[in-house]
């Protein structure tokens, strides 16, 4: 299941700017392979209403069935061909997966029941269990049939299910919509499964409860011919997600109807034993502490030993309800959205806004990509000057105050963006794109580049197509003996000084990308691993987003130039080169391991923690309002046992979250999406 939409929109929205494999001229939606059986049954993947993938299934005369599945993802994406065969009441008794992973690292899973016990093996494990009776094995590399399979199965049987490895999978039916395209009718009923993921898996099936759809945010698959159908679904299960999630916002955010009081608290940069006082959505007060009396209606938190900071700052993000949800309990309160769907993302920001949706504050940038095989996802294109300057304004227009230019815009295109948007009043970054160094980049006119990456890349030209696996593989392979006090690099530095350019270097993703390894928990994931629902712990361990290493030799290489991304993150910092924290992910706690990364650089965690509050606050001019704790700015602030000023890991510690005033508490939030409270 993990090479189906769970990865597919993972990556897509959290790391948005990873496009790794695909060969030049690729077309955006694949052949099928000549060996698919013009019989088989098909489904569509659509991305933003846009083919990009299909799902064949078909039944041999033994009886075994197959599935063939692929996407393309600018590039990346799955290519699987899956065997399996049902024992009793829709259990699978026997799986093999094999072919390439989202990434294109090849996989090779197997489960099997003999005589009544389970075995299987795939990159992250070699699993047995010896009374595997009426338990279902959730694959990690099978295809979107498998899913449709385990609903199936859990009908059979009473609509609950134990599963392999672990864990337990529940159904619950939801409601039946009739479609109907080219003149046939399918009364499609959406289901939801509990127990696989931080929230419920959600799937379509058709009336013979044969698979007919599975519909996340602006992406999904549907049955070929019904393509025309997607959007009634969509609002379909729209209503009911959204419904879902104003339920838990009713239930987890807590208003507070007089004053809220921190009292005995230490409060970041200044000194300990002091009062914090709320009223609504603002600061009133921030006082010694001396045991004033409070209001009769006031609400007091006694802060004795932990430290109150400013809500935190995710400042790369491609926010879905979800990760909005999780950046609250890892206290996120403002988010910057670097590139997502304007619909969808129009809706999460209302439904935050409106108290519907537990999420942070939303900064909106919108993407631009030029027209090709590895356009992005969001289908906002511009091919000529023209075309540029109108994507802008209409971005301007609709309140954004950003701009973030991708990989396949034309060089000669990004000073025509950074003129309309600077005469809009939008600030421009992005990736670097193809056929450019960061120093032209820079030149001209953007004010902040993403990932650090582009950075390295600056100092070898002679990479020029970097929209494939080069501009990973290149700086994984090089950035290891690059001088970082040669004067090539002391002077780009000065040049990233001159212009104040920002950097955003999403350091977790580099860790992710060149030290993870199958078979090893992520070291993202390390601190929350035992609290993770199971499903997410097996896909944590499988190394999704990593380069492949084929021998210790490439280990080694990749290992010692990401510790040279390190080493360049602190010259940054000790050039006074503004850094901003984003992590590209979607976990929230994903941010503690970003800021754990910068300490571990050489960063004073202090200078840290501004980093992701001040000065993030700061470079979005938003900083009237938020990043510090002071009377008359907004009441977004964090309560964390501990003292993350001394030690930044402390910052995985939170107590309570407050937000516009509103109170929300990690105890309450984690469990609700399957993650055990600290």
């Amino acid at each position: 299941m993990k090479a189906f939409l769970r990865v597919f929109l993972a990556l897509s929205f959290a790391a948005f700017a990873l496009t790794l494999i695909g060969q030049q001229g690729e077309s955006p939606l694949p052949v099928l392979p000549a060996d698919i059986p013009k019989d088989a049954t098909l489904w569509m993947l659509l991305v933003d209403k846009t083919p990009a993938g299909q799902d064949a299934i078909w039944t041999t005369a033994g009886g075994d069935i197959q599935e063939f599945f692929q996407f393309n993802d600018r590039g990346r994406g799955p290519k699987t061909y899956s065997t399996y065969r049902l024992g009793d009441r829709g259990v699978v008794a026997y799986e093999e997966t094999h072919g390439v992973d989202y990434v294109k690292n090849q996989i090779n899973e197997t489960f099997s029941i003999k005589d009544g016990a389970a075995t299987w093996k795939n990159q992250a494990e070699d699993g047995h269990e010896p009374d595997a009776s009426g338990r279902f094995f959730v694959g990690l590399d099978s295809g979107p049939a498998s899913t449709f399979q385990l609903a199936q199965a859990l009908l059979k049987n009473g609509n609950k299910l134990p599963l392999l490895p672990a864990g337990e999978a529940t159904l619950s039916k939801l409601k039946t919509v009739p479609v109907e395209a080219h003149g046939e009718k399918v009364n499609a009923t959406l289901y939801q499964i509990t127990g696989l993921d931080f929230s419920p898996t959600y799937l379509w099936l058709d009336d013979q409860n044969s698979g007919f759809a599975a519909v996340q945010h602006w992406s999904g698959l549907i049955r070929a011919g019904f393509e025309s159908t997607f959007s009634t679904l969509y609002n379909t299960q729209d209503a009911i997600q959204s419904a879902r999630a104003a339920d838990l916002a009713k239930q987890l955010i807590h208003h507070p109807t007089g004053e809220l009081v921190f009292k005995n608290v230490t409060v970041f940069d200044s000194a300990p034993a002091q009062r914090v006082t709320l009223r609504g959505e603002r600061i009133v007060s921030v006082e010694a502490e001396n045991g004033q009396p409070t209001g009769a209606d006031a609400r007091v938190i006694d802060g004795k030993g932990k430290v109150l900071l400013p809500g935190l700052w995710d400042m790369h993000q491609h926010l879905s309800p979800d990760n909005a949800f999780l950046d609250v309990a890892a206290g996120i309160t403002t988010a910057r959205d670097l590139a997502n769907s304007i619909e969808e993302l129009g809706r999460l920001k209302k439904h935050v806004e409106d108290g519907e949706q537990v999420g942070p504050r939303i900064v909106l940038a919108g993407f631009i990509d030029g027209p090709g095989p590895y356009e992005g996802p969001v289908k906002v294109l511009a091919a000529t000057p023209e075309e540029a300057r109108e994507r802008v304004d209409h971005y301007a227009d609709l309140g954004y105050v950003q701009i973030k230019i991708y990989s396949s815009v034309k060089p000669e295109l990004v000073p025509v963006i950074v003129e309309e948007a600077h005469k809009r009043r939008l600030r421009v970054s992005g990736h670097v794109p193809s056929g450019m160094i960061a120093e032209q980049f820079i030149r001209d006119g953007a004010d902040e580049i993403q990932h650090m990456n582009f950075i390295l890349l600056n100092f070898w030209p002679e990479v020029k197509e970097t929209r494939t696996p080069a501009r990973f593989t290149e700086p994984g392979k090089r950035a290891a003996g690059l001088d970082l006090n040669s004067e090539q690099v002391n002077q780009f530095i000065a040049l990233l000084k001159q212009h104040h350019t920002v950097i955003d270097p999403t350091m977790t993703i580099w860790e992710v990308t060149y030290t993870d390894r199958p078979g090893k928990i992520g070291r993202e994931d390390e601190y929350m691993f035992d609290r993770l629902p199971l499903q997410v712990q097996r896909n944590s361990k499988a190394a999704g987003q990593a380069l492949p290493a084929p021998d210790a030799a490439t280990d080694q290489l990749y290992r010692a130039s990401y510790a040279n991304f390190v080493r360049m993150l602190k010259k940054l910092y000790d050039n006074r080169i503004t850094i901003v924290a984003g992590t590209d992910l979607p976990l929230g706690y994903s941010l503690d391991r970003e800021l754990e990364i910068y300490e571990q650089a050489g960063i004073p965690a202090p200078e840290v923690l501004r980093m992701a509050t001040l000065t993030a606050a700061q470079v979005m001019k938003r900083d009237g309002e938020l990043g510090s704790i002071v009377p008359g700015k907004l009441a977004d602030l964090v309560l964390v046992n501990g003292n993350p000023a001394a030690n930044i890991s402390d910052i995985r510690k939170i107590d309570t979250v407050v937000k516009g005033g509103a109170v929300m508490y990690p105890a309450e939030l984690y469990p609700a999406v399957g993650i055990r409270a600290q």
